[in-house]
């Protein structure tokens, strides 16, 4: 189906039940207003001369209109080009650029930035701003006034449009300038259907907080969830008191969140007293989360954690850590799954592979490769980046991972973060997960710094409060060895992190190897 078939199944499950709440501006909107306002929105877009499958920009912080214009692109049959209002404006100049965005819908918060990418992106010919008309730019109410319902065409056919473009959406870009990853209906659907599936059942009135950025994993996650029925209550940002209290207030059944956020609850003062009983399902994707965090958050709110994994190209769930697994493992059935991102989804095919294209027995180390329509068609525009990422038959996700005989598989690391120390491959997530065993630890970034015998060694860049290095080093080394325990300790306020929440280990290195070869 395509991207909008899901919002209207949901849509048609009560059309008067709340779709969308704004809780930072109390609005309400039911499924049948969110229906008509999108079908506005596409009609208006048509009429202004869109043309069908042309790209159309989303920038701004997260809010009820911000989902709706979401919806309306879909709905228009446009392509979504999601921007990260946190990156460098270079960085989404150059992006919007190579993509030949040619629509820009955002937030009148936004105009600065704005102005800069009407400088500096040619092709951006056509601008709405959401909340309020500005700089010649109408406001959406004033761009859907004259919408005639009737020049909206029906851009699907009885197999859903399987090959039309449902987004190009930018990678992380830790390595350079982001790729656009063409993102077809046949993929999309794939991903919204296996997780709903996965999140399905849990309970008859399904309400899923939507806090994390629109214009990342939160968009696809609020679709899979808008299928099921689910009323939508939207936060512009995160901040815990808040979060916790609109979880309360709202009976708050289903959240995304990645596990920096998840974190930040755990050590809220607010959290204490806090309700959060309503909680079915609390999902973390995005990066690898600590075991003993994990533990601790299943205390704390119950069986509801779960764990999926995927990345741009593959989206969001290759693989699934359901909240009985995560339970069980926390109260000490198998408590190795918590270091786990679970077993393959019935939506794809899922290897272990050498470097030389050789699939690996359980146990063994290899690149995570993938199969299946969750894969992504391309790189926008890239036929040699997609040609190396497609060797051997498989999709190549560059994340190492081992499978263990019951097939859950565990991410060790990236390859291009594996620490090579005098020859031994040491993988800085399972450094990092005996790190943040220690309480007085709150976050840890392993990585691998100069050593003029060893090549490199495994240096450990930790927050923390009242431990030292030298605890720090015993410890690992009692759970992991001589060889792979840290070898250096350095103390900050905080790990950087990329525009996308992950830590920023290549501004992490930059800063051991300047003016040095780096081994990775």
């Amino acid at each position: 189906m395509r991207a909008i078939d899901y919002f209207d199944r949901g849509h048609d499950l009560d059309p008067e039940r709340p779709c969308l709440i704004d809780a930072e501006h109390g609005e309400t909107l039911s499924f049948a207003a969110v229906r008509a306002q999108t079908i506005k929105v596409a009609a208006a877009l048509h009429a202004a001369g869109f043309r069908n499958q042309q790209p159309i920009a989303l920038y701004g912080p997260n809010s009820a209109t911000m989902m709706v214009a979401l919806l309306a692109i879909w709905r228009a049959n446009g392509q979504w080009v999601p921007v990260n209002t946190r990156n460098a404006i270079d960085a989404n100049a150059a992006y919007l650029d190579y993509v030949r965005c040619g629509w820009l819908f955002y937030h009148s918060s936004q105009a600065e930035d704005v102005a800069a990418l009407k400088a500096r992106v040619p092709s951006l010919t056509h601008f709405v701003c959401l909340d309020r008309a500005y700089d010649g730019d109408p406001s959406l109410d004033q761009f859907i006034a004259n919408s005639e319902l009737d020049s909206l065409p029906d851009f699907s056919d009885p197999f859903g449009k399987p090959d039309d473009v449902v987004g190009l959406f930018p990678t992380g870009g830790t390595t350079g300038p982001s790729k656009g990853v063409v993102v077809t209906n046949l993929g999309w659907g794939t991903m919204i259907e296996t997780l709903a599936h996965a999140v399905d059942g849990r309970t008859a009135s399904p309400v899923s907080l939507v806090v994390a950025p629109i214009t990342h994993a939160a968009g696809p996650v609020a679709l899979a969830t808008l299928s099921l029925g689910a009323t939508q209550v939207i936060l512009p940002g995160f901040e815990a008191a808040a979060v916790l209290d609109t979880i309360a207030r709202h009976r708050v059944t289903h959240v995304y969140m990645p596990p920096t956020a998840l974190y930040n609850l755990l050590d809220a003062p607010e959290r204490v007293g806090s309700d959060t009983s309503s909680l079915k399902i609390f999902l973390l994707v995005g990066s690898p989360v600590s075991p003993e965090k994990l533990r601790q958050a299943v205390e704390i709110f119950g069986p509801c954690l779960c764990q999926a994994y995927g990345q741009v190209e593959s989206p969001m769930i290759v693989t699934w850590l359901s909240p009985e697994a995560v339970a069980a493992a926390a109260a000490g059935d198998r408590p190795e799954r918590l270091a786990s991102c679970g077993q393959p989804t019935r939506s794809v095919r899922v290897g272990i592979m050498d470097d030389d294209g050789n699939l690996l027995p359980d146990g063994e180390a290899g690149e995570l490769v993938v199969r299946g329509a969750l894969v992504s068609r391309e790189y926008y525009d890239m036929p040699e980046a997609t040609a190396e990422i497609r060797a051997h038959g498989w999709h190549h996700t560059g994340d190492v991972a081992r499978r263990d005989t019951d097939g859950y598989l565990y991410i060790v690391d990236r390859k291009k973060d594996m620490v090579v120390s005098g020859g031994f491959n040491v993988f800085s997530a399972e450094v990092e997960a005996a790190v943040t065993e220690l309480a007085a630890v709150r976050e840890c970034a392993v990585i691998g710094i100069p050593h003029a015998k060893w090549g490199e060694a495994v240096h450990a860049i930790v927050v923390a409060d009242d431990i030292g290095e030298t605890e720090i080093i015993a410890h690992a080394k009692a759970r992991l060895g001589g060889v792979k325990a840290p070898k250096s300790v350095a103390f900050v306020p905080a790990i950087p992190r990329t525009s996308a929440g992950k830590m920023d280990k290549k501004a992490l290195r930059a800063a051991y190897w300047s003016g040095a070869r780096m081994v990775n």
